[in-house]
């Protein structure tokens, strides 16, 4: 057993202080502060009896300096560990830029438990063998739940179905082994006939499909020959290429994601058809929210600062968060796409992004932009969660603080300041727009299924 006293509880429905007692890898109680006189004694009691059975008591108290006089304000935050839908962990087959072990660390130091990451692996993860072997290795490690996505097509050549075909339909109860997502990374299928035979094994497994947004159709292609910026051909590809889902998914009516949305157009697209009843949510990544394409061309509009889709203006910046504080957007997730300092040198398009998310959200979106912090837990992990089939009541059911659910939480400092150091990173890839930025808010533990695996 353990006993987390005294700290502020923040979930999406909850921002109370309070007592949380953990057993078993599962949340048994969460005891909340009371005013009220008889209940206080009995609360206290109660807490007092968990703390003499406990193998470890943490107390908030321990986190606010000595020499500061104390008051409740200052207590660390306690909340459900984050939910990450979209991250590349190089793993197999590119050990330059990030492994198993480094991923898994980094994930862990950025407050993250459960983790999807993408199939452009080599080999791809393109069947249900591939996929178990990652969830094998991974559960190893015992850091976080790791689900690697499932390629819709094979060696994502856009030509065959993967073993999506293989999937059996989702269940309340399906293998931890099988895959939780499907996508083709960043190679939407060309042709609509195998595109909506994909779309179709989505429904008919029950699973989410995430979309990248990329295929710009002749249109994208004609500009690109032209040598037209990179800025004005990727905007209309990803506009065209969310419309395209959207109308195809009409037609199939699966559980549509659209990842890392970054154009003001986009978002449009993706509100307009929630209401229309589509099945579809939709993320956004730390890095859109917090740069624009002038820290690109500062960092290096082809070296440092690209990444997929592009930094884009001020005003599509604007209108990200927004849609985060409205509900357009349903989830944030990292996009964490860790490269070598010569890939990034060559290229190579992205960011390493767990290490950095919370504290960059928190800073934007909270601080900033005046996000309830209970928003902010819903988007980084009920959300997510939710989205991926882990939203019950049950052991499996993560995203919120509550009796039943699986134990995974994290301590935060909403006061801690860092500046960001990328040689710090547990991630191989130190390629991050946010190098030198002062941000606020320092993940302290991170606890998943009852075990510390993380301290800072």
């Amino acid at each position: 057993m353990i006993v987390l006293k005294n700290f502020r509880i923040i979930d999406k429905n909850t921002d109370s202080f309070g007592t949380v007692i953990i057993e078993d890898g599962v949340i048994k109680e969460v005891i909340a502060e009371s005013d009220d006189g008889l209940d206080y004694v009995l609360n206290e009691k109660k807490i007092e009896y968990y703390c003499l059975e406990a193998r470890l008591v943490i107390d908030g108290r321990n986190y606010i300096h000595p020499e500061i006089p104390y008051e409740q304000s200052l207590l660390p935050v306690l909340m459900p560990a984050f939910v990450d839908l979209h991250t590349h962990f190089r793993d197999p087959g590119f050990p330059e830029k990030e492994t198993l072990e480094s991923a898994c660390l980094a994930a862990a130091a950025g407050g993250y438990g459960t983790v999807v990451c993408m199939a452009n692996t080599k080999p791809v993860h393109d069947s249900i063998e591939k996929i178990a072997a990652l969830k094998k290795r991974s559960d190893a490690l015992g850091f976080i739940d790791l689900y690697p996505a499932m390629s819709l097509t094979k060696n994502m050549e856009g030509r065959e179905l993967s073993e999506i075909t293989k999937l059996p339909p989702y269940t309340e109860s399906p293998s931890p082994l099988l895959p939780r997502l499907l996508s083709e990374d960043g190679k939407d299928i060309a042709g609509d006939v195998l595109f909506i035979a994909a779309m179709r094994e989505a429904k008919r497994s029950g699973l989410p499909l995430s979309c990248h947004c990329d295929f710009g159709g002749e249109e994208v292609e004609k500009l690109k020959k032209e040598g037209k910026p990179r800025s004005l051909w990727s905007r209309i590809e990803e506009n065209n290429a969310t419309q395209r889902v959207i109308e195809l998914n009409k037609e199939t009516g699966c559980k549509l994601h659209i990842a890392h949305v970054s154009t003001k157009e986009a978002l449009e697209m993706i509100r307009r058809a929630k209401k229309e009843d589509i099945c579809l949510s939709a993320e956004v990544s730390p890095h859109h929210i917090g740069c624009t394409e002038e820290d690109a061309g500062r960092l290096g509009d082809e070296s440092f600062g690209r990444v997929n889709p592009p930094l884009r203006s001020e005003e599509d910046r604007q209108a990200l968060v927004n849609a985060t504080l409205d509900g357009t957007i349903d989830a944030i997730a990292t996009d964490h796409a860790p490269h070598s300092q010569s890939d990034k040198e060559a290229g190579a398009p992205g960011f390493s992004g767990l290490e950095t998310a919370f504290p960059l959200c928190y800073t934007e979106l909270v601080l900033k932009n005046n996000m309830d912090l209970r928003r902010l837990s819903a988007l980084m992990s009920m959300a997510p969660a939710g989205i991926l089939g882990f939203g019950g009541n049950d052991p499996r059911g993560r995203g919120r603080i509550a009796p039943g659910l699986k134990a995974d939480l994290i301590i935060a400092d909403l006061r801690k300041k860092t500046t960001v150091d990328p040689e710090t990173f547990r991630s191989r890839g130190k390629n991050s727009p946010f190098t030198g930025r002062e941000l606020r808010g320092q993940i302290l533990v991170n606890i998943n299924h009852g075990r510390i695996v993380y301290e800072a």
